[in-house]
C-alpha cells in the first residue's frame, strides 16, 4: 500500500488538481480506492463509458488512440480524468505496460468531495479554463 505522502505527491503532479491544496488532495486521496494492475490489463478502451480516474502512483501504461501509440505515462499521470466530470466516451485505450498501483476515484466519490468543498470546483474550472486556453493557442496560435 502506498503512503499518503506518495497519493499526495501524485495527485499534486495531475494537471487537474494543480491548483489544490494540500488539504483538498488529502480528501481527493481518501476518496479512491488503491488498486494494483497486471502489466497488460487494459485500463480503459477507448469508445466506452468512463466513470472514474486513474492516478498511476507506480508503474507506466501505454496509451493508443486510434490504435496508434500516442503517449507512455508513468507516476503521477491520470488516465480519464474527463469522466470525473462527464460520462462521455474514453478517448483513447489505456494498457499497463508494467504492473501498475493506482488509486481509483469514482464519479460519484469525486462529486461528494466537491459537494463537501466548494471551493475544489473554482479550482478545478480555473485549470480547466487554462487548458482550454492552451489547447486554443496551439491550434490557433
Amino acid at each position: 500500500m502506498a503512503s499518503k505522502k506518495t497519493y499526495l505527491d501524485s495527485l499534486r503532479r495531475v494537471s487537474l488538481f494543480s491548483s489544490c491544496s494540500t488539504k483538498d488532495l488529502e480528501k481527493i486521496a481518501k476518496a479512491g480506492d488503491e488498486v494494483t494492475l497486471a502489466a497488460g490489463t487494459v485500463i480503459v478502451d477507448q469508445g466506452q463509458t468512463g466513470r472514474e480516474a486513474f492516478v498511476i502512483i507506480s508503474g507506466s501504461a501505454t496509451v493508443k488512440r486510434n490504435g496508434k501509440k500516442v503517449a507512455t505515462l508513468g507516476a503521477g499521470s491520470v488516465v480519464g480524468e474527463l469522466s470525473l466530470l462527464d460520462h462521455g466516451p474514453r478517448t483513447a485505450t489505456v494498457v499497463a505496460e508494467t504492473e501498475c498501483t493506482m488509486l481509483v476515484i469514482s464519479q460519484r466519490q469525486f462529486l461528494a468531495v466537491i459537494d463537501a468543498i466548494p471551493a475544489i470546483s473554482h479550482k478545478l474550472l480555473a485549470t480547466l479554463a487554462g487548458r482550454i486556453r492552451e489547447l486554443d493557442r496551439q491550434y490557433f496560435g
